[in-house]
């Protein structure tokens, strides 16, 4: 179930962030544990600008996926 899941994942120590990918393909990044707070239907998120904030229903969260750490890494030219 989404909503154990993803309670799993806000109580981890320490904290790994992770990606709600939407049905619709939009996805929200979890950078903060203290900003998401799971309901029984639905996940309330707060941005971190402190005026925003979303709820995403559970039957609309397609996949949870780990957020790449940083950018791309540059390969060496050989030669």
């Amino acid at each position: 179930m989404i909503s154990d899941q993803l309670r799993e994942l806000l109580r981890r120590e320490p904290f790994k962030p992770f990606r709600l990918v939407l049905s619709s393909g939009r996805h929200y990044d979890v950078r903060n544990p203290e900003l998401v707070v799971p309901m029984r239907s639905e996940v309330f998120i707060a941005f971190p600008d402190g005026d925003r904030w979303t709820h995403l229903p559970y039957l609309h969260i397609a996949a949870i996926e780990a957020v790449p750490n940083g950018g791309q890494r540059k390969r060496r030219s050989r030669g």
